[in-house]
């Protein structure tokens, strides 16, 4: 029976550490919706600039997402560390991750620059591929600077200290939207550049972002003697290969998860620029409700780690369920407002009466799988702080790439829904993922009670 005396701290200790995340996920979020409202708006009634950053947008993303993925392996292991309190392992993990994270940014900005020429392969408006590749050229060049953050951003989640990413990201935020009115619309003497004035917003912003983050580790001491001694000669391929195996399935659940939101995007531009558009709209509301969760999710991590180096599994399942409630209660609310606000959210984007209608309908069925989305990402969050990732990557492959996106062009495309049957398919792809990861996540607590580690 629930008790909501039972979960109060829980509860507190949960948001203690999710809201500076919440401020963090949304500042990151809010990079893309700046350029897409700013974007938006400099088109005026032609879809063209806002298609094309909506492109641009989703095909980084793909790669930034497995990169980034990686990266959160970090946070776990830390997590468990501190939790054993073993600052020298905690040091050699985060020096190794410096090197080796910065190192594969630059090699994802590689091959995201080689993806290029396949832009034009991907059954999008030749004007729509054409404006896309400068936004995206400049997206793609922030890549090392992104992982370096994300190295620092980690491992202080897995100390669980979780607002100085909070301030620095804000900070860049605003940073982001002033270059943005600078680029875009051509101020204080530069040249009006559209959307590629938002792709060189968005690169300034994010160079800035570990720049901060190294400055804040170097003024604190407790966290400079973790960069004690930091040489090329302290890379170790035994602690690198830790890193890779926490944080590869991940990677690879991120990856396969954003492949069916990208899949959708790019079949939308199959129908139309109105759908990309429209759909551009109503996933920027989505990503803003699913920041959120995430943070949640983050924050389930980083207290789920900490109980588990304390090997208190009492405090793991009460700490576990609270997630559930937030996110739940969260999700609710989302899908609520998003069902109430759905004809004025889109006027905000455009003036286009077109996009304005169908973005309206696509963000009714984003309310649909708020649910799902939620215990979903909630569930991933418990079992990276268990250490179960393995497990992960062929959930994701089986609800994304086997229902989600089958599902979505089968109603899309086969049955003539359109847009509004691509979306669809994130209903059925979601709510699968959603029950094997509670089922793993029970498997698990049963066999740590039965003594089977």
């Amino acid at each position: 029976m629930y008790r909501f005396s039972t979960y109060k701290q829980q509860y507190k200790a949960n948001l203690k550490l999710a809201l500076p995340v919440v401020m963090t996920q949304l500042g990151q979020i809010l990079v893309q919706v700046a350029d897409n409202v700013m974007v938006g708006r400099y088109g005026g009634d032609d879809p063209t600039p806002l298609a094309a950053t909506s492109f641009g947008g989703s095909v980084f993303f793909i790669l930034f997402i497995a990169g980034v993925g990686i990266a959160l392996g970090l946070t776990p292991l830390i997590g468990e560390l501190y939790a054993q309190g073993d600052r020298h392992k905690s040091s050699q993990y985060l020096q190794n991750g410096v090197m080796f994270y910065t190192l594969l940014g630059f090699l994802v900005c590689g091959l995201q620059l080689a993806v290029i020429p396949l832009m034009y392969h991907m059954g999008q408006p030749v004007e729509v591929v054409d404006m896309a590749i400068p936004y995206y050229k400049l997206l793609a060049y922030s890549m090392p600077f992104i992982m370096l953050f994300f190295t620092f951003k980690q491992f202080l989640e897995g100390v669980g200290n979780t607002r100085v990413e909070m301030v620095v990201v804000i900070l860049c935020n605003l940073m982001n939207v002033g270059l943005n009115w600078i680029f875009i619309y051509g101020h204080l003497g530069f040249e009006e550049l559209g959307a590629t004035g938002a792709g060189l917003g968005t690169l300034g912003s994010r160079i800035a972002m570990p720049i901060m983050i190294i400055g804040y580790f170097y003024k604190k001491q407790k966290y400079r003697a973790y960069l004690q001694g930091f040489s090329p000669r302290n890379y170790s391929v035994k602690t690198i290969r830790t890193l890779l195996r926490m944080g590869l399935p991940i990677s690879l659940q991120m990856f396969l998860e954003a492949s069916a939101f990208v899949g959708t995007s790019i079949m939308m531009g199959w129908l139309s620029k109105t759908a990309i558009s429209a759909n551009q709209i109503a996933m920027t509301l989505g990503n803003c409700a699913f920041m959120i969760v995430t943070s949640i999710g983050a924050a389930t991590t980083i207290r789920i780690s900490h109980c588990y180096g304390a090997r208190s599994l009492k405090e793991l399942t009460l700490a576990a369920k609270a997630s559930y409630h937030l996110v739940i209660a969260w999700n609710l609310f989302a899908a609520i407002t998003f069902i109430s606000l759905c004809n004025v959210i889109p006027t905000f984007f455009t003036t286009n009466a077109e996009v304005i209608d169908l973005a309206s309908k696509l963000i009714l069925l984003i309310a649909v799988y708020q649910l799902a989305d939620g215990i979903q990402n909630v569930s991933v969050g418990i079992l990276r702080g268990i250490q179960d990732v393995k497990i992960i990557m062929p959930i994701a492959f089986l609800s994304y790439i086997v229902f989600n996106l089958p599902v979505g062009y089968l109603l899309g495309f086969t049955l003539g829904m359109g847009a509004q049957g691509l979306i669809l398919g994130f209903t059925v792809g979601l709510t699968t993922a959603a029950v094997l990861l509670i089922v793993r996540y029970r498997r698990d607590i049963r066999r740590w009670k039965a003594g089977i580690r």
